[in-house]
This record gives C-alpha cells, structure tokens and sequence, in this order.
C-alpha cells in the first residue's frame, strides 16, 4: 500500500511538472504573439515556406549545439554552457519573436529525441524558459527600430533578464524540482557545488556563485558571437532570396526589357 502511495505521489509530481511546462510555453508563445503584433504589424511578411524553412534550419542548428557542451570551473556538473541560443537569437532577429520561441521549443525537442534527458526533463525545461527570457526580451527590443544600436540594448536586455529571470527561477522553482524527481535533499546537490566552490553552501549562495555568472557568460557569449556573425555570415544568406525576388522583379518592369 505504501508504495502504491508512494508510485501515485510521483505520477502526480510529474503531472504537475509537465502541466507548468505546458503553461510556460503557451504563456511564452502568446506573449510573442502580442508583442509581434505590435511591433511587426506593418512589416512586409515572407511568405509562409521561406518563414518555416529558415525557423527550421535554424533551429536545427540550435538542436545540434546543444548537443556540444562545456563543462564549467565555477559550476556543479549540471550547469553546462552550449550556444544553441545563437542560432536561436539570428532566427528572431530576422523572422521576430514568435520565431524565437517556436524555434526554442523545437531546438530542445530534437536534442531529446537525438540525446534523451539526463536530469528528468528539468533541465530541458529549464534551458527553453531560460533561453526563452533571454532570447524574447532582445527580439521585443531590436524589433521596435530595428538597427545595430537596437540590437545592441536588445543582446545587453536580454543578458540581464536572463540572468535575474534564471537565477530566481532557479532557486525557487527548478532545484526543488530537481530534488524532488529525484529523490533527493537539497543539500545534496548543494553539496556537488561546495565541491567546485567551498563558498557554495546553500541554496541561495549556488545560485550566486554558479547559476548568476553561468547566464551572464552564456548571455555575454552568444551577444559577441550574434554581433560577429549575423551581418556578416548569416544575413547574406538570409536576404539572397529577397535579392533574387528584387532583381526579378526589376526586370519585368517595362524600361527594365529590350
């Protein structure tokens, strides 16, 4: 019977994990709806193939550098740095936030179904909301007067609400979770950050020491890169087919025909 009890306590956990999953990507998304229609509304739109082709290449970029990494010197095992919001951040500067989102939720999904999950989804969950604070303030940002400064305050906006957002998120949410599908104390994974940092010794201090300067590099990182590549690498490739739609069009015009 106690087991019983004991089987039908973590359905329920689980349950109500994969409710709050639900209800943060739905919030998530309306929010990037809301904003895009504001901001984007008269906005010359691509067409509905190009729009789905470029989220999904990039995004499945994203997937695959998720799958790539890096261990960290100040930080407990599972805090692992990755740059999969790069793709993530070209996608919804050029197609907005709706892209940015859509394209967060697909870059975790291909990197369970190529990876699996090793933290019992918390940490899949945690880097879309995450990187969702991160990658949808900048987008509302740089698409309310698109420019370099723009993106510039949007990289610099999104870094600090990522930051604040993660951290609290968590020590408030995301680390009991853990624990709790886990089935372990607290301490007991405060205690894998006291064996990278003597100054972590609860809660509160491993979110300061290691879940605080874990986004700040994560946010710093991929703004540097974003600034380096989008212009140079990513937005030729991305507008070659509005060039090629301009040119074609220039040449139907009757001066344009001999």
């Amino acid at each position: 019977m106690e087991t019983l009890k004991q089987t039908w306590a973590k359905v329920q956990d689980n349950l109500s994990f994969l409710l709050a999953c639900l209800l943060v990507f739905a919030g998530l998304f309306l929010l990037a709806v809301l904003f895009e229609r504001l901001l984007m509304k008269d906005r010359k739109k691509l067409s509905d193939t190009r729009y789905i082709t470029y989220t999904a290449l990039l995004s499945a970029m994203a997937g695959v550098l998720m799958l790539l990494e890096i261990p960290l010197f100040f930080a407990p095992s599972f805090y692992k740095l990755d740059l999969s919001e790069l793709p993530v951040m070209i996608c919804t500067f050029y197609l907005g936030p709706v892209a940015g989102v859509v394209s967060e939720l697909i870059k975790v999904t291909l990197k369970l179904i190529l990876k699996g999950t090793s933290t019992a989804f918390v940490g899949d969950f945690a880097n879309f909301a995450v990187g969702c604070s991160f990658v949808l303030p900048a987008s509302i940002v740089y698409h309310s007067r698109p420019s370099r400064k723009q993106a510039i305050w949007g990289l610099v906006t999104g870094t600090l609400v990522m930051t604040i957002f993660g951290s609290a998120f968590n020590a408030i949410y995301l680390l009991p979770k853990f624990a709790a599908l886990f089935g372990m104390p607290l301490d007991v994974i405060v205690s894998m950050g006291t064996k990278v940092n003597s100054a972590i010794t609860s809660v509160p201090t491993l979110v300061l020491f290691a879940v605080v300067p874990f986004n700040l590099l994560k946010g710093v990182v991929v703004s540097l890169l974003t600034m380096l590549l989008y212009k140079r690498v990513f937005s030729p490739l991305l507008h070659r087919g509005d060039d090629r739609k301009k040119a074609h069009k220039a040449a139907q015009k009757p001066e344009n025909l001999g």
